[in-house]
C-alpha cells in the first residue's frame, strides 16, 4: 500500500453580501506538508455567478482569487504573505475573514498524490 500523507483542505467561497451567509463555491485549496504542496484551483463561472451575485466585479473577483495562487506560490509574487513559511500561508489563506472571497473550515484526509486529490476536490466541490 503507498504511503498516505496528511493534507488539509478548505473550499473557497463567493459571499456577495456577508450578513445573509449565502454562498457558492469557486474553489478549492490544498496544503499537505509531507509532499510540500500548496495550490489551490479555482473557476468563476458567470453563468452561475451572475444570477447570484451581479452586482460583484468580476474581474476584480477574479484577481482576488489570483492572489490566492500567488501566495500559495510562494517567492516575491505573493507579496509579504507570500514570503511566510508554506503552512503560514495555508492558515493565512484559511483564516476567518468576512470578506466577499472566504474559505469553508478546514478539513483534514489521508492522500498519497496532492495533486491529484485536489483534482478530486474540485471535481466533488466546486465543478
Amino acid at each position: 500500500m503507498p504511503n498516505k500523507h496528511l493534507f488539509e483542505y478548505a473550499v473557497i467561497r463567493v459571499v456577495p453580501r456577508v450578513e445573509r451567509e449565502e454562498f457558492l463555491n469557486v474553489g478549492v485549496i490544498l496544503y499537505c506538508s509531507a509532499q510540500g504542496f500548496l495550490q489551490t484551483k479555482f473557476v468563476l463561472n458567470e453563468q452561475r455567478l451572475r444570477p447570484f451575485c451581479g452586482e460583484l466585479d468580476m474581474d476584480e473577483l477574479h484577481e482576488r482569487l489570483c492572489a490566492f495562487e500567488k501566495i500559495c506560490a510562494g517567492r516575491q509574487a505573493g507579496g509579504l504573505i507570500g514570503q511566510l513559511p508554506i503552512a503560514g500561508r495555508f492558515r493565512w489563506l484559511t483564516a476567518t475573514r468576512s470578506t466577499v472571497v472566504q474559505t469553508s473550515p478546514v478539513h483534514p484526509g489521508l492522500c498519497t498524490d496532492a495533486g491529484e486529490t485536489l483534482a478530486d476536490l474540485f471535481a466533488k466541490l466546486v465543478a
